[in-house]
């Protein structure tokens, strides 16, 4: 897995190589290609849904999209959806990226439905994201048809099996050794999105040049009754 390799500490600049893809590679392709201002035009529709559940990472692949587009010198605009009035930017050719759409107030709803009526000629792309499917959004009908007409992808959670290993490479990245017995214990009680797992990984690295100790299960029950939540 290539993305083990990589710079995904919680404070890390979202980017899409540091985003851990698991099963989501074509989704992460997509949104490469969507920012690049000639990639575009190689995708099946400028527009771009996704959706994930708290903690799935898709706030993290919207930042990642917009960095990168301006980084290659496309005009972007990343937007919370509670910010929105009743207009949004024409800038030509940009990408419009807009998080938690399902927080979109009336106005703002017509707003977001004058922008897709806009792009065939402005050349924008709106890459939108939010907590379920574009059916069970609750918009105006309208915008839910357009939402859907675009691409439209489900952020995929990782597997037990990928989080694991994830665990484990960074551990030895930095020295350590994390025994299974702590992986499994940490998948099976603790919670279980990457951000929370990698601040235990942190407590535990902490702890264990601080008390010249391995991380074992022992070491990570004291630091549980001393308040470390996992």
């Amino acid at each position: 897995m290539k993305q083990l390799t990589l710079d995904i500490r919680p404070d890390a600049p979202p980017t899409l190589d540091n985003f851990v893809a698991g099963t989501n590679a074509e989704l992460v392709a997509t949104l490469a290609l969507l920012a690049d201002p000639t990639g575009k035009d190689a995708l099946p529709s400028p527009h771009l849904y996704l959706w994930g559940a708290s903690g799935s990472g898709r706030s993290h692949l919207l930042r990642a999209t917009a960095a990168l587009a301006t980084g290659q010198q496309r005009p972007m605009h990343l937007i919370a959806a509670a910010e929105i009035g009743d207009s949004l930017p024409e800038t030509p050719a940009a990408l419009l990226a807009i998080d938690d759409i399902d927080q979109l107030r009336a106005d703002a709803q017509i707003a977001l439905f004058n922008a897709f009526n806009r792009s065939r000629g402005n050349g924008q792309s709106l890459l939108l994201a939010g907590p379920c499917a574009p059916l069970e959004l609750m918009l105006r009908e309208d915008l839910r048809t357009r939402i859907g007409q675009g691409l439209i992808y489900e952020v995929q959670p990782l597997d037990d099996d990928s989080r694991a290993a994830i665990l484990v490479a960074l551990a030895e990245r930095r020295g350590l050794r994390l025994a299974d017995e702590v992986v499994d214990f940490l998948l099976r009680h603790g919670r279980r999105d990457l951000p929370s797992l990698l601040a235990v990984l942190d407590a535990l690295d902490a702890a264990s040049l601080e008390r010249k100790r391995p991380v074992t299960l022992p070491l990570l029950r004291e630091m549980m009754q001393q308040g470390l939540a996992i």
